[in-house]
């Protein structure tokens, strides 16, 4: 019986290209300090001392890379606070995005109910919240998160610049090739020399 050759053929990593989050995304994703306060007054919700939340968590990451100086080098120390900074922001840009659908699906429950044809979104019974009620309030729940959760990584920003000395910037890792490599190429030609 006769083996048929194959070739061996190593499969490509596919590496999904995603965009890294920044700050400045996460800025358009939160609400700001004005959109934060007019939430919490017209909900009736706690206004956030946003500048506070910001300096603590500043003063958090100072003294967290002051406490690791003598344990970590300089470029260690550049790491781990970029992880760290990176998963203050990527939690605020998810906050963000969480509210963005939250504000989304209180419109329309808001638009629909506002249609005297349609039963089904009508309010509850007297004394109750209907639908479109609820959502507005989780949105506007969901809305002082993401500003909180906003000041506490521009907190985390400023403390790693403070720190490091550069501008913090998310980490973005160098894309995988795919072609092979050069000790492969040249082991390729020297096997096709042999016929």
């Amino acid at each position: 019986m006769a083996k048929t050759a194959h070739s061996p053929r190593q499969t490509a990593r596919v590496v999904p290209l995603r965009k890294s989050t920044t700050i400045e995304m996460t800025r358009l994703a939160c609400p700001n300090a004005q959109q934060a306060i007019l939430i919490s007054e017209s909900f009736g919700l706690p206004v956030l001392d946003g500048d506070g939340i910001r300096d603590m968590h500043e003063r958090l990451i100072v003294e967290t890379a002051a406490s690791l100086q003598d344990g970590l080098g300089e470029r260690a120390m550049q790491i781990h606070l970029q992880r760290i900074v990176g998963a203050y922001v990527g939690s605020a840009h998810g906050a963000g995005q969480f509210y963005s659908r939250a504000v989304t699906e209180a419109r329309d429950a808001t638009a629909k109910s506002a249609c005297d044809a349609r039963d089904e979104d009508v309010d509850g019974p007297v004394g109750f919240d209907g639908p479109a009620q609820r959502k507005r309030e989780f949105a506007a729940d969901m809305g002082v998160q993401a500003h909180a959760l906003l000041m506490a990584a521009e907190g985390a920003v400023t403390a790693y610049e403070q720190v490091i000395g550069e501008r913090w910037k998310p980490f973005e890792r160098a894309a995988e090739t795919t072609s092979p490599s050069v000790d492969r190429k040249a082991a390729a030609v020297q096997m096709a020399a042999f016929g």
